[in-house]
């Protein structure tokens, strides 16, 4: 290649960097913007008082099942389970699938709670695996547990819903923690809003935090490193990031941790499909039904109904969830290809299944070759001042970004009391950027080389009891 165009190829893959980061932090700067003028627009369908108010018999109200899938959760499945039945909420039922565990999940809830067979009649609306046995509780009679063959966490759902009994199901985590109000403050918009068909809250981090009689009594910051910047994470992405989404009428995902569904859109779409990207998947499914047949839809976050969750605690765990949820979103895209840059989806397309197919699919190998080409180009002296403080800005920008999420949190929640927490999770957002984001890029870029695997992997647990 002669000398004029090898530099204009230099300056040409400088700048194509430089503007990948300048869009994706703008792309996130008007995220956070919307998602602040989202929650104060929302922030009176959310508050406790209402929720009291509606407990009290003052609103009506939708009964709802809850569905917990269970895979080996035999150290955290007791305290779940009657964290669920303390729930603030006029009329549900718990229904606990267990998907065939082989560490003795199901002989804890025997002994728990009391478990006699049930001659309840199960109709098949969505596929599944085998149903082996239905109990119920003695002491609890709205606790039902399903023993299945296991066939994966979206198949163990699909059983939930052919056994639940209400039009609204909550598909939570075994491993999470809701709060006592938080079913009443999502439910609650199904009523006010008849074109509803699925709303997720706010996931935040349980590690590092009190808990007492399956609930979240003092809120901390963990203690390692790893861990709270997964806070950091979490804060950024349902705050800054889901409640934007909101405003362009585009959230993707609802998380596997805590949504809440109509019930026969759901069936509707054939339920979930049996995949490591479960929530995504249905989510899109759902944007794709209900724009291919003409039904008014709304599909909402909500940042005030909170459900706290085990984040992974070592780097391992960690490596292997971000490479589940990469595999996921990739098998999710193709399979609801259709809406890729398609004006039939509408903003649906055109905003958020194009940033998941350009930012969060592409985007990992642009960022790589930045972070191989800058250094590389600056010890050959062909990198310009001009690109070198683009660069520097980009990264300051998106700290900023990161600090903005945390204060917006602040603003509107202020979890966090204490200012050494507050502090802790704003030096995290700098130094995110060192070290920690490459980590996950690597990771991501490793997935989308083999996101063909089905594998779901098993997370470690931690029993969730009184102490930090």
């Amino acid at each position: 290649m002669s000398g004029p165009l090898l530099r204009f190829a230099v300056q040409l893959s400088q700048y194509a960097v430089l503007l990948y980061f300048l869009a994706v932090n703008s792309v996130y700067t008007m995220l956070i913007v919307l998602a602040l003028r989202d929650i104060v627009k929302h922030a009176y369908l959310s508050t406790s008082r209402t929720a009291r108010r509606q407990l009290a018999g003052e609103f009506y109200y939708k009964p709802v099942s809850v569905i917990v899938p269970a895979h080996n959760e035999a150290a955290v499945i007791a305290q779940s389970v009657r964290a669920l039945l303390n729930l603030h909420y006029p009329e549900f039922e718990v229904i606990v699938v267990n998907d065939g565990s082989e560490d003795g999940t199901l002989a804890v809830l025997r002994e728990e709670f009391g478990l006699k067979s049930s001659i309840k009649p199960v109709r098949l609306q969505v596929q599944h695996e085998e149903i082996q046995a239905v109990y119920r509780s003695t002491e609890y009679p709205d606790l039902i547990v399903v023993d299945k063959l296991n066939g994966g966490k979206a198949d163990a759902i699909n059983a939930g819903v052919n056994v639940s009994s209400y039009p609204i199901f909550c598909s939570i985590d075994a491993d999470s923690l809701l709060e006592p109000d938080a079913l009443l403050k999502s439910s609650k918009l199904f009523l006010e809003d008849d074109s509803l068909i699925a709303t997720g809250g706010i996931i935040r981090i349980l590690n590092g935090c009190r808990v007492e009689g399956g609930a979240v009594t003092e809120i901390a910051l963990p203690s390692t490193t790893l861990e709270a910047m997964q806070v950091l994470e979490y804060t950024r992405s349902f705050l800054s990031g889901r409640t934007g989404w909101n405003a362009l009428n585009s959230l993707l995902i609802i998380s596997g941790a805590f949504g809440v569904f109509r019930k026969d859109v759901v069936i509707a779409v054939g339920g979930y499909r049996r995949t490591v990207g479960e929530d995504m998947d249905l989510v899109m499914r759902l944007h794709r039904h209900c724009h291919e047949k003409g039904i008014p839809y709304r599909i909402l976050f909500v940042p005030d109904p909170v459900c706290w969750t085990q984040a992974p605690f070592t780097l391992r765990m960690l490596l292997r969830q971000r490479n589940r949820w990469h595999r996921g979103m990739i098998d999710a895209l193709l399979f609801n290809r259709a809406m890729v840059l398609n004006p039939k989806y509408g903003e649906t397309s055109l905003a958020g299944v194009s940033y998941f197919v350009f930012v969060e699919l592409f985007g990992p190998l642009i960022e790589l070759f930045g972070y191989l080409a800058i250094p590389a180009l600056y010890f050959l002296g062909m990198l310009s001042a001009r690109s070198f403080v683009l660069l520097l800005m980009a990264v300051l920008w998106g700290i900023s970004i990161n600090i903005g999420a945390v204060f917006l949190d602040i603003y509107n929640f202020r979890r966090y009391k204490r200012n050494s927490d507050i502090l802790r999770l704003c030096l995290l957002g700098a130094l995110e950027f060192f070290g920690y984001r490459q980590l996950m890029l690597l990771e991501r870029l490793k997935a989308t080389l083999t996101f063909r695997k089905r594998d779901w992997g098993q997370q470690d647990r931690r029993t969730m009891g009184p102490s930090k």
